[in-house]
């Protein structure tokens, strides 16, 4: 696919599959439970035109998975998804030598995009970062989306990203800005949203999507895909008074939980696995070093779900 197409179809809710593990003591991954996932998602609307499904991201636990399973994850959700929507790999890694055999990898099995961030640890130089990414692009034929962790690496200058799309399969900017940082969100949407698709990262839904953002990073969409959807539409229709009224309705009281879990545990997709469970779906804790959210967590959580109304919530029984 050519950069236009592969722009065009990343699009809608960017969607953060959680690794499932099997409650056994190495928590082994458990394919079957990512693979309803996936399903459940499809079938409450995530599907080519309203989002993507993105394996092996933060959430997803990528940190601690060796390269074996991140493929064999790609693997379940690429052959679940059938074609239904479009399916990334996260390529996040230090190593390049990793990164392309990622990409080819990712290409192999079907995914149709790898994300890609800054080396972390080390503070690479954005010339490292260049020939990283470069790398990629002549490893494999799939599109790339660069993802702009500044949290936990080098923040990538407008003058990169200038140069990173102008590579024929560099499709998408997952963007999100330091706190402080003046119109730095709309200045990447306003110069480079006609040329790659931009996805919002950084909870400024309603003004990146008047300026011509093309998705948002939702995490939502694990527990009540339907809202997703449904708030993606409105955004489509305009109706920007009533989205931002939905994100403080519905987004609000999920990231203020996230925000206490924080405060007992690092790492990424602990509540929208607690979220999932909540509402009746096969699901998890996080590997350590994340603690298990689970029971400390589990009333509040339960409480947010029926504050806004999420259809299903339920309070079910887990093993820990």
């Amino acid at each position: 696919m050519n950069q236009e197409t592969l722009r065009d179809r990343l699009y809608g809710c960017y969607v953060t599959i959680p690794t499932m593990f099997h409650d056994t003591p190495d928590l082994d991954v458990n394919l079957d439970a990512t693979r309803q996932h996936v399903n459940f998602l499809i079938d409450g609307g995530i599907r080519t035109g309203t989002g993507v499904l993105l394996a092996c991201g933060a959430a997803g636990d990528f940190s601690t998975l060796s390269f074996e399973e991140r493929i064999l994850i790609a693997e379940a959700v690429v052959d679940e998804a059938a074609g239904r929507v479009p399916v990334i790999l996260g390529a996040q890694t230090t190593s390049t030598r990793e990164l392309v055999a990622l990409a080819k990898e990712a290409a192999r099995v079907g995914a149709e995009y790898i994300q890609v961030s800054p080396p972390f640890y080390f503070p690479h130089t954005e010339g490292d970062f260049y020939e990283y990414i470069l790398a990629a692009s002549e490893a494999a034929d799939i599109g790339l989306i660069i993802y702009n962790t500044f949290w936990t690496s080098p923040s990538v200058s407008m003058g990169m990203v200038e140069r990173l799309v102008e590579l024929p399969n560099v499709a998408g900017l997952k963007w999100s800005v330091p706190g402080g940082v003046f119109a730095g969100m709309e200045q990447i949407v306003a110069q480079f949203g006609d040329r790659v698709s931009v996805i919002d990262n950084n909870g400024s839904f309603v003004v990146t999507h008047i300026l011509g953002a093309r998705g948002i990073e939702v995490h939502t969409a694990n527990y009540w895909p339907q809202w997703a959807v449904s708030f993606l539409h409105l955004l489509e229709a305009k109706q920007y008074d009533e989205a931002q009224r939905e994100m403080m309705r519905v987004l609000l009281p999920f990231y203020k939980l996230w925000d206490e879990m924080r405060q007992f545990t690092a790492g990424d997709g602990y509540a929208d696995k607690l979220l999932m469970e909540l509402v009746g779906l096969p699901s998890s804790r996080c590997r350590p070093p994340t603690r298990d959210v689970r029971q400390q967590f589990r009333q509040q959580a339960l409480e947010m779900l029926t504050e806004v109304g999420v259809p299903s919530a339920q309070e079910v029984s887990v093993s820990v």
